[in-house]
């Protein structure tokens, strides 16, 4: 019995490093997390059960209401559009393109109408110099058109295949390899029309921030650019976890926790309410660190990700993940080398074209690929128009 009296005695006091450093780990990871965090879809104290389906329904309607205001908007717009998106010129300095096909459901959410009312938006706000050309690559193969397409047509330059193209590749190859081919079509097709200096592709349901430009034009002015296959201006936020295979976040999760913890460390001196006694020694910068990283990681790497859009020079840039290419950034004439890489590639399921994008920039000598972070567009396509779709689309 005196053994654990003089056990309490000597590190359950206050005073105890130890008994701090438990009380302010149980205060914070079992209390104000929890408290701060259960609402927050990318936190690991998200309460799916509560929270998951009515989050759902509530972007789902967002986005079905903002497809009708796009609706509208196009409808009523034929006077209004000066100048005109169509009118393109030869080499530009970069050229978006929307790469986009019919939708069985999810119709009347009309993600290209709100993706290009958005381009319309921020390409305005560049002033008398656009800051892109945008191009509509409608790859629509069956025999129901593409009708947002058919409606944007008098707004911006629409390129189509061939009717005879068309017949050759309705119903004799898979879906995957379907979506490679109407890719690479897209990439060559804006090369060869217009010479851009770098090109943009995106797909119709990828929603750009209003950043968007900025950034892609800090980004190209960055060295690395000169030197990279694509760059991937989104990557899904569920997948922004620290606690991954990618090396880099793993070093840029100790490094938060190394940061947090010297400066914590380094403030007690001058400021101290609660009368801690840590001190600037290695097991205490040990323990801050790992409570840091353990915090940043339960709260949700996404979060912090988010303070970066303060400036076009925070956004970090670094090696490519393999996942989704809604949204790529081509430098140079790189556009061209990823339709060689991607004609030479059969699409199938577990193998489809962002798979072979990033298995060619790793495998190829003198390749190099990169992502950005935080994401350059909002995936709002909840429906896919490729893949099988459950009745109501849930955001995880």
């Amino acid at each position: 019995m005196s053994r654990w009296k003089a056990f309490f005695i000597q590190y359950l006091q206050w005073s105890s490093p130890f008994t701090q450093a438990l009380t302010l780990s149980v205060v914070t990871f079992c209390v104000i997390l929890p408290l701060c965090c259960h609402q927050l879809l990318y936190s690991y104290y998200f309460i799916k059960s509560t929270y998951l389906d009515s989050m759902s329904e509530d972007v789902l309607r967002e986005s079905l209401q903002r497809g009708q205001d796009a609706l509208h908007f196009w409808q009523s717009a034929p006077t209004a559009m000066s100048p005109k998106f169509s009118d393109i010129t030869q080499h530009p300095e970069l050229l978006v393109t929307v790469v986009t096909a019919r939708r069985n459901e999810g119709r009347n959410f009309h993600y290209l109408l709100q993706v290009m009312q958005q381009f319309s938006s921020i390409v305005r706000g560049c002033g008398e110099q656009r800051c892109a050309e945008v191009l509509l690559c409608d790859v629509e193969s069956g025999p129901l058109e593409n009708q947002d397409a058919r409606l944007l047509e008098a707004h911006f330059k629409v390129i189509r295949h061939s009717p005879q193209e068309q017949q050759n590749n309705w119903g004799q190859i898979n879906t995957f390899e379907r979506e490679k081919q109407d890719y690479v079509f897209c990439l060559r097709k804006g090369w060869e029309l217009f010479k851009p200096k770098n090109m943009v592709v995106l797909e119709d349901d990828a929603l750009p921030k209003q950043e968007f430009f900025t950034v892609v034009k800090d980004l190209l002015s960055r060295r690395f650019a000169l030197h990279t296959l694509y760059i991937k201006l989104y990557h899904p936020e569920r997948l922004q976890r620290y606690w991954n295979p990618e090396p880099y976040r793993l070093l840029e999760w100790v490094g938060l926790g190394l940061v947090g913890a010297t400066a914590l460390l380094l403030t007690f001196p001058y400021w101290n309410p609660c009368s801690f006694s840590f001190s600037l020694s290695a097991s205490h910068l040990l323990f801050f660190t790992l409570y840091f990283m353990a915090a940043a990681e339960l709260l949700g790497r996404h979060y912090l990700l988010e303070a970066r859009r303060i400036s076009p020079q925070l956004y970090a840039v670094s090696p490519a993940t393999e996942c989704c290419t809604p949204a790529m950034l081509y430098p140079g004439n790189a556009s061209l080398r990823v339709a060689d890489y991607l004609d030479g590639s059969f699409c199938i399921k577990g193998n489809a074209k962002d798979m072979v994008i990033y298995q060619m920039a790793r495998t190829i000598p003198g390749e190099r690929s990169h992502s950005v972070e935080p994401n350059l567009i909002t995936h709002i396509g909840a429906y896919s128009s490729i893949r099988p779709n459950p009745s109501r689309p849930k955001l995880l």
